[in-house]
């Protein structure tokens, strides 16, 4: 270790007080993105980001208009055009704390107790953009940045980042870089450091089948109109085969194949069969037979039904043949799939397979591409070599079943990949009632990005 890397770790841990209890006076900042309540919360918690990034000396730091909720900006570029330009990525806005009865302390009054803070935000991220500033903190008073960075902090990602994507489109020059940091991701235990190099895409859709003009009395025409709501599941039953393998025309042509290293890393995960039925409650799984069950959360794409609706639902019985039945379809896509294509698919299969007994229509509500990050880029290279020197352990490398809109627009905006990374765990109860964060690790991540830092000098 060079000596300005050993005294930024050793400020880090000298100030590890100081940084929680900044970290517990923004998470006290109820910025709920979702609710226009807080519109005044939203923004005093951006304002608050921008403090710290002026505090740190950040130059150009601005609290910056979209269409919805501001996104915070700052840049350091002292390092010169020899050295890599990392836009660190976050977001300050937080889930709704409902239902607040189920808390052990109100969410917005953030509590330690034991090695856990607790309180709406905590872990998810407030807690992960505040260890990305410390590590700079604790590097710039200690010496010198070894690298350029920007900031991008927006206020809309517990809503789908809205308007993030036309906000990159708009600011390409002022937010071009290298590459991005986003921690937004977590670790598999305190003990097991973990990188993200993937995540799934998504192409939401709603099916609607429709049969006669109105609901109809089952005793007068069952067995003569073809039910509406039986339509719509035969062909929603036609959608997987046997093997759970989805029968979409062309689905698997563009699916890109997991390589014997990459299938050899994700069996490394501590995550098995055992796992998944311990998470969930179910009596088995199901899926695809040929491939584990973290591969198929992650590297294989799915075909899922999100919500049914037809007929009578309410109490007690009503004999009545629905004149439409709903569903709510979404499929998880994988490299090199495209939501477009999975849609126009997903059309074609009903153009096979609905009988002229009904008509349907179908409507593409959301996509979101995937993304995936080349695992020998500097930046995981070089966060690789920080969590091997913290945790005296190599990471482990894992896809992520789920999107995060920011990745996409940041990749198809700027041309730049995503280092994900996070020091979350998995029992953190992000989105649920008492969130916390597990402050040992969080300390150890602080101290991580340091080393990050250090490891991306020229």
């Amino acid at each position: 270790m060079n000596d300005s890397r050993t005294l930024a770790i050793e400020y880090a841990r000298q100030n590890k007080d100081r940084f929680l209890k900044e970290l517990m006076e923004w998470i006290a900042i109820p910025s709920i993105s979702t609710s226009i309540e807080h519109k005044d919360d939203i923004q005093r918690a951006a304002e608050w980001a921008a403090r710290q990034l002026k505090n740190l000396g950040m130059e150009n730091v601005q609290v910056m208009p979209t269409g919805g909720h501001p996104v915070v900006y700052g840049e350091w570029l002292g390092a010169g055009k020899s050295a890599p330009t990392i836009l660190i990525y976050g977001h300050y806005d937080v889930q709704p704390a409902d239902p607040l009865e189920l808390w052990d302390n109100p969410p917005f009054e953030p509590v330690q107790r034991g090695e856990y803070l607790y309180g709406r935000g905590t872990s998810d991220m407030k807690g992960q953009v505040m260890a990305s500033l410390k590590a700079v903190e604790s590097i710039i008073r200690s010496g010198t940045l070894p690298v350029n960075i920007k900031w991008l902090i927006e206020g809309e990602e517990e809503v789908g980042s809205e308007h993030l994507g036309d906000f990159i489109q708009s600011h390409k020059e002022l937010l071009a870089c290298d590459f991005s940091l986003n921690p937004d991701s977590g670790m598999t235990s305190p003990t097991q450091p973990t990188i993200t190099y993937a995540l799934r895409g998504l192409m939401y859709a709603e099916i609607r089948v429709y049969g006669p003009k109105r609901d109809l009395h089952s005793g007068l025409f069952g067995g003569t109109i073809h039910n509406p709501a039986q339509a719509l599941a035969e062909l929603i039953a036609g959608m997987h085969d046997e093997n759970g393998r989805i029968t979409l025309p062309g689905f698997y042509d563009k699916v890109r194949p997991l390589s014997p290293e990459e299938r050899a890393d994700l069996a490394r995960l501590p995550i098995n069969e055992q796992t998944f039925l311990q998470q969930t409650g179910a009596p088995a799984l199901w899926g695809e037979p040929e491939y584990l069950p973290i591969e198929r959360v992650g590297a294989r794409p799915t075909l899922e039904v999100n919500g049914l609706l037809s007929g009578f639902t309410g109490e007690g019985s009503k004999t009545v043949l629905p004149a439409w039945a709903m569903a709510k379809i979404s499929c998880r896509l994988v490299p090199d799939q495209t939501p477009e294509e999975t849609f126009r698919q997903l059309v074609a299969y009903l153009e096979a397979n609905a009988p002229s007994t009904i008509r349907w229509e179908i409507r593409n509500l959301h996509n979101a591409s995937p993304a995936i990050t080349d695992r020998d880029n500097m930046g995981i290279r070089a966060l690789t070599q920080a969590m091997q020197t913290v945790w005296g352990t190599p990471p482990l490398f894992k896809r992520e079943g789920g999107s995060i809109g920011a990745v996409v627009f940041i990749q198809k905006g700027l041309g730049a990949e995503s280092v994900l990374t996070g020091f979350g765990l998995p029992d953190d109860n992000v989105h649920s009632p008492n969130e916390k964060l597990h402050l040992p690790t969080w300390e150890k991540g602080i101290e991580a990005l340091i080393h990050f830092f250090y490891n991306l000098k020229p």
